[in-house]
């Protein structure tokens, strides 16, 4: 019997597309990086996910999305976790050429946990994030 090898939560904070092209891969890897990202940004705090997806994906995309998913802790330990600013604002870098061997060491799928947009209103009930499945929104193809 084998066990499951330890894991790290991450989150990323994404706009519609990007969220789309999660979803179109069963919800199990990340979509390759435009030529203009070079380095892959997820972030070990929800905290500063929700922030960048309410703050700057809703003013750039229109909708922001945070999402959750676990990678092999052994893996990650090739990153050094970056500061960027205060005490949680930590992220790792993994250059774009990297993101394919990243995406074979997420463990389970890639969960959608939160979704903001410019809509005042709250989210009626039901029709808010679910684990695995696209937000009230999101595209679909």
């Amino acid at each position: 019997m084998s066990s499951q090898p330890a894991t790290t939560t991450l989150w990323r904070p994404t706009g519609p597309k990007e969220l789309d092209l999660v979803r179109q891969s069963g919800w199990h890897a990340w979509p390759p990086r435009l030529p203009e990202q070079p380095i892959f940004y997820p972030v070990l705090n929800e905290d500063y996910a929700i922030r960048i997806a309410r703050d700057w994906n809703v003013k750039h995309d229109g909708a922001g999305f945070v999402t959750r998913f676990e990678v092999e802790s052994e893996f990650l330990s090739r990153y050094p976790v970056q500061q960027v600013g205060g005490r949680t604002i930590l992220e790792l870098w993994v250059p774009a050429e990297e993101l394919d061997e990243f995406n074979a060491h997420i463990v389970g799928e890639i969960r959608l946990t939160h979704e903001f947009s410019h809509r005042e209103a709250p989210v009626p009930e039901g029709e808010g994030p679910v684990a695995g499945e696209p937000a009230a929104g999101a595209p679909h193809t």
